[in-house]
């Protein structure tokens, strides 16, 4: 038999290792040992420069339910592999780390420590697949809204793609993100009594099916909703019949009793002459403030190209390329142990190794600084150093972390501390912003980039270094296993 009441508690969504670690750690006497944990990632999807952080609200508010019920406790007693000491100890268990994050919102870059734990082992270790789970995937569609809202050039974009989302957990969270990424609103309506998400829609093709005659539908339509009447036009023959009988609609049901269209959708075929032919018959007809929307497997490439080509739009609806991200649908953060503490607090480096560069860890407890240049106030790049180092107010050399020889000197510039504060020693000190105040966050970061470095194509590589410190320090460890 099921046991619905899971659903309310995720403390268990855990990947089994972390608990046969944690188990492991208890009896060795680790339980209590310090550590520390970076979440960060490697590449950006979609060969792009930029990612917007989201998904913050969703893990705190799983931070904030952490326990282990009495029906958790048995039912890992019954997977016979845990001693009972350590058993009763997750049944009394209390949540003690500390936690520090970008703000959702936050651009990031690859590399850049997206999430920070530092707290006993047992604990650290158990939010690796809650950590990776939220905010992997919420970024990943904040990141890819944004992608899309920006070929739009200014035209709404909503989001249409909740009956495509892996899961239901998928299509909320999913539109939360795209709103943050940029998006007007969502077909979702769940998603807009969650979050306050603004739900959008009119009717769909099996509205003008259920009716003998597509203007017989229409004019129902219409007479339910004068007010708000936007039809879609590509159920039969969208030139022939669709728009024809959509501008006799809006003649005799919508300005008839006061009101005026609000336009029409068309939902297949060639977007650029359909959206052509039907502005210049909205047009003659009178209906220049009627707004055209076009959906139907768009994303950031098909807009830009339909766009380019001329297309007469004012909105989108985006699906299933957006709410799956489905030209990259996999956000590769990882959560990866980087340094340990002593008795008396200081601070050992770990560091994990591999042939391929671009998976060794950066070892250490860091704080990120972004750049900002006084003059412009945009981003000159972001520097990954030491939580003990000061940054200096004036001139501050900057060098790729590989190819070191490159260096630049950065001046006349505002540095400023990415990370916040969420979690001390288990207590939440940070007070969530609004979806809204999110929503304006990622706007206004994205004004600090320059163009550059959004575009689609072979975008201009954002600067993320190490400090000259944290940079000799992660030397020093590859030396000592022999990799320099």
């Amino acid at each position: 038999m099921v046991n619905y009441n899971v659903k309310k508690n995720y403390t268990l969504l855990v990947d089994f290792y972390e608990l046969t670690m944690a188990n492991g750690f208890f009896k060795e006497g680790l339980r209590d040992k310090t550590v520390i944990f970076d979440m960060f990632f490697r590449e950006v999807p979609d060969n792009g420069e930029y990612t917007i952080v989201a998904g913050l609200e969703q893990l705190i508010e799983y931070m904030e339910n952490l326990h282990f019920s009495d029906e958790d406790v048995d039912f890992l007693r019954d997977k016979g592999v845990f001693n009972e000491e350590f058993l009763s100890y997750l049944k009394n268990f209390e949540f003690k780390c500390d936690v520090w994050a970008m703000p959702e919102g936050t651009l990031a870059f690859p590399g850049e420590p997206l999430i920070i734990v530092r707290g006993p082992a047992i604990q650290a270790q158990m939010l690796e697949t809650m950590v990776l789970l939220t905010i992997n995937h919420q970024s990943m569609i904040a990141t890819k809204a944004s992608r899309i809202v920006r070929q739009a050039k200014g035209r709404p974009v909503v989001e249409f793609g909740s009956r495509r989302a892996q899961g239901y957990s998928a299509a909320n969270l999913g539109a939360r993100a795209a709103y943050i990424g940029g998006c007007a609103g969502t077909a979702n309506t769940l998603t807009d009594k969650m979050f306050g998400v603004p739900a959008l829609g009119t009717m769909a093709h099996s509205w003008v099916q259920m009716f003998d005659t597509e203007l017989e539908a229409f004019r129902a339509f219409a007479r339910v909703y004068p007010d708000n009447c936007l039809l879609l036009v590509d159920t039969y023959d969208t030139l022939k019949e669709g728009v024809p009988n959509a501008i006799k609609v809006f003649d005799e049901e919508v300005v008839a009793r006061g009101f005026r269209p609000k336009g029409i959708r068309i939902d297949s075929g060639d977007i650029t002459y359909i959206s052509n032919k039907a502005r210049k018959m909205l047009d003659d007809a009178g209906y220049e403030d009627a707004k055209i929307m076009a959906s139907n497997s768009l994303d950031e490439y098909t807009i830009r190209t339909i766009l380019n080509q001329g297309a007469k739009l004012d909105s989108f609806g985006v699906g299933e390329r957006l709410i799956t991200s489905k030209s990259s649908p996999v956000f590769g953060g990882v959560y990866k142990l980087v340094a340990t503490e002593d008795e008396d607090g200081n601070i050992i480096p770990k560091i994990k190794i591999s042939e391929n560069v671009t998976k060794i860890t950066t070892p250490g407890f860091k704080e990120l600084y972004r750049f900002y240049e006084n003059e412009t106030g945009k981003a000159m790049g972001d520097v990954i150093a030491l939580r003990d180092e000061e940054i200096p107010k004036d001139n501050y050399e900057v060098f790729h972390p590989i190819y070191t020889w490159k260096r630049k000197t950065l001046t006349d510039y505002t540095a400023k501390k990415i990370l916040v504060q969420i979690y001390d020693k288990g207590e939440l000190v940070y007070k969530m912003p609004s979806l809204d105040e999110i929503r304006a966050r990622a706007d206004a970061e994205l004004d600090t980039l320059w163009e550059e470095t959004k575009r689609l194509d072979n975008p201009s590589e954002y600067i993320v270094d190490l400090s000259e410190k944290l940079w000799q320090l992660k030397d020093d460890l590859l030396k000592k296993h022999g990799k320099n």
